[in-house]
């Protein structure tokens, strides 16, 4: 996943994050009862790295950087 990630310098953040990252753990784990039985558990955890939010204003971005910040805010409003 890392190779993917993409930053981006912005006059607020010289290493702006420009990319969604999600990452899933799934645990399994299954015992054997008294009587034979086997039981499974299974549990999943999403770790999840967004793009920042950044006031387009602020950045000082033009051209394709200030499209890339329209879409990561937008994104982020459709999450919300």
């Amino acid at each position: 996943g890392l190779s993917n990630r993409r930053t981006g310098s912005t006059s607020l953040n010289s290493e702006s994050s420009r990319s969604h990252s999600v990452f899933t753990c799934v645990v399994e784990s299954s015992c054997k009862s008294a009587d034979g039985l086997r039981c499974f558990k299974t549990s999943r955890m999403n770790l999840v790295d967004l793009a920042g939010s950044e006031r387009q204003k602020s950045t000082g971005a033009a051209g394709e950087r200030l499209k890339e910040a329209g879409n990561i805010n937008r994104s982020l409003s459709q999450l919300g």
